[in-house]
Parts: structure tokens; C-alpha cells; sequence
């Protein structure tokens, strides 16, 4: 399941640099101080030469998941209380991504998958959006998360099911 994270996330980013290398940079633009991302906010990339540029919403959203990603439990839960309301007052593409995103970070504690596909679903069935391609890979990557978590239900059952057996015939279970 993580080899299929991983290959999404390199495709997600090599589709985002391909569309980064038609736009011009602003030349002889004097690289500015990096401050921490406020809530809810994505941090700027800079080029490596330190020059800002024009960012799109799929790279924005992009920087995003990685941002989310890499925050603690308690730092994911005030992003939550943040993008949660903003989501509510504004379904804008840019706020359904951003907050399906959110939803679908494993392990926390208001990880919603369904929910996640919900607020993407208006994206997906409108191949015209600007932000329809990330959406469908954001679904891709949900679904994929659902599959391997319900693969994992299954080998655990099968765990089970194979420890009672063996208990069974070993004579630890004494209903015969």
C-alpha cells in the first residue's frame, strides 16, 4: 500500500513540475525569507535559485499534503479546526481538495474517507474543473488506502481464523 502512496505522490509531482517548466520566472527577483505556513495555508516553493514564481492551485494543494503529512496529532487536529469551517462557508474546488486532503490522512482522528470522496465528487464528475486531474488522483489514492485497509481486515481475519484452527486441532479446544 505504500509502494502505491509513493508511485501517486512521484506522479503527482512530476505532473506538477512538467506544467511548472512552461511558465517564465520573474527575473533577477531577490529571494524572500521563508516564514512558517499560517493554519490551513500551504507553504511558497521557491526555485532552487531562490526566485519566487507563479504557483497553481494543483502545486498549492500538492505542498499542502506534504505539509499535513508531516504535522504531529495535535498540530493536524488545529488544521482540521481550521480548513473544517472554511470548507463549510466556501465549497470551492480549492477548499473541497484541500479539505478532502485533510480527511484522508491515515491514522488521525478525524480521518473520514467517505466523506473525503464526498467532497471530491462534484470535482470528478466535472472534467472541465481546473483542479478535476488532482481530484481524480486524490479519489485514486483514497481508494487505494480503503482497499489495502480492507486487504488488511481480511489477512487479519485469516490470522484468526488460522490460530483457532490450529488451537482446535492441537486439542485446546475440548468441545469435540
Amino acid at each position: 500500500m505504500k509502494r502505491y502512496a509513493l508511485v501517486l505522490m512521484t506522479l503527482m509531482s512530476l505532473l506538477t513540475a512538467g506544467c511548472g517548466v512552461l511558465r517564465s520566472v520573474e527575473p533577477g527577483a531577490a529571494p524572500e525569507p521563508r516564514a512558517a505556513p499560517e493554519p490551513g495555508a500551504a507553504p511558497e516553493p521557491s526555485l532552487r535559485t531562490g526566485s519566487r514564481r507563479q504557483v497553481s492551485d494543483s502545486e498549492r494543494l500538492l505542498m499542502y499534503f506534504e505539509y499535513v503529512r508531516k504535522l504531529s496529532a495535535a498540530d493536524l487536529a488545529k488544521e482540521h479546526d481550521t480548513a473544517r469551517p472554511l470548507y463549510a462557508r466556501t465549497h470551492s474546488d480549492f477548499n473541497r481538495v484541500r479539505y478532502a486532503m485533510l480527511l484522508s490522512v491515515p491514522g488521525s482522528a478525524f480521518s473520514d474517507d467517505a466523506r473525503a470522496l464526498e467532497a471530491l465528487e462534484p470535482l470528478l464528475k466535472n472534467l472541465d474543473a481546473a483542479l478535476h486531474n488532482l481530484a481524480f488522483v486524490v479519489s485514486a489514492q483514497i481508494q487505494e488506502q480503503r482497499r489495502g485497509q480492507g486487504l488488511q481486515q481480511k489477512l487479519e481475519a485469516l490470522k484468526s481464523l488460522e490460530k483457532d484452527l490450529i488451537k482446535r486441532d492441537s486439542g485446546g479446544d475440548k468441545r469435540k
